[in-house]
């Protein structure tokens, strides 16, 4: 069984890790990728990952912003994948609706599904960046840490994918 072991030589087992912050990566993942049927697939692949590099994790306190690096990556990658897929035609169209409480109004649902088709068109690294600051509550640094980019970058990222949506909304 993994370990980390912190300063105090007490350590925590992957199980611990896993049970402790999967409901965590969950929930970036799924405002990441907007997919309920990707989460559990990719919770999976963010643990294995995390599996693989936990030895050489210095700071146990880092545990919560490292799985964070490691979702966001995967979900990149994810988001790739899927564009190329789309412009084979090979990629079947996401039902946003799910992704809000079924209680909201019809408006607010028709709300969260065009802001996730407008994010599927926009470059994935303005997604995630955009996605990390204003659904994530994330800081402009802490995006620029999780993007692995210079903060006047992510703001970059995060003004164009807002002025794209907008953009969206005011058409529709």
């Amino acid at each position: 069984m993994l370990r980390i072991v912190g300063p105090d030589e007490s350590g925590a087992s992957l199980d611990d890790i896993y049970r402790r912050y999967c409901r965590y990566v969950a929930a970036i993942v799924l405002r990441l990728d907007g997919r309920r049927a990707e989460v559990d697939d990719l919770v999976q692949d963010v643990f294995v990952e995390a599996a693989r590099g936990l030895q050489q994790l210095r700071e146990p306190d880092a545990i919560k912003g490292w799985l964070a690096t490691i979702t966001v990556r995967l979900v990149r990658h994810r988001l790739r994948l899927r564009r190329a897929r789309q412009f084979l035609g090979l990629d079947a169209r996401a039902d946003y609706g799910e992704l809000i409480d079924p209680v909201a109004s019809p408006e607010d649902r028709m709300f969260v599904a065009t802001v996730y088709r407008t994010l599927d068109r926009m470059p994935v690294e303005d997604r995630l960046a955009f996605t990390l600051h204003n659904i994530e509550g994330e800081k402009l640094e802490a995006v620029a840490r999780l993007c692995g980019c210079s903060p006047a970058t992510a703001k970059r990222r995060i003004a164009r994918a807002q002025k794209n949506i907008q953009e969206r909304l005011s058409d529709g």
